[in-house]
């Protein structure tokens, strides 16, 4: 995996991730002017983080260095599943407009933890 000649762009999760920050981004555009600067920078904040981190991974010259990133995405993807269930608690989003954004988060998990476990498997070179 260390002679990777495919962009970050190439990876599918890393697309997704880029799909699911730009739907947090346009769902709290919904919110409550009065969370800007709580729940909806947060939510925007942890979105942006995943496909990020996916990127500054695949830009390292090691497989640890991207592993160690995927993990870090996978725990801003944590965070965002949370939010999102404290914006149905709070009634921020209804919980039909939730779902597909929590089902989206759900395969970009395990997209990343396909992508960690395949790194980590791979054979040295």
């Amino acid at each position: 995996m260390s002679k990777r000649k495919s962009s970050f762009r190439d990876l599918e999760v890393w697309q997704r991730a880029c799909d699911l920050a730009v739907a947090i981004y346009r769902l709290t555009e919904g919110y409550p002017r009065r969370e800007m600067y709580g729940l909806t920078s947060q939510m925007r904040s942890c979105a942006a983080s995943v496909p990020a981190n996916i990127a500054e991974g695949r830009g390292r010259h090691s497989d640890g260095d991207f592993v160690r990133f995927l993990c870090i995405a996978a725990g801003s993807l944590a965070e965002l599943e949370t939010f999102l269930e404290l914006s149905r608690r709070l009634e921020f989003a209804r919980a039909e407009d939730l779902a597909p954004l929590v089902h989206a988060a759900e395969q970009v998990g395990r997209m990343l933890h396909g992508l960690m476990a395949a790194i980590r498997d791979a054979p040295a070179r």
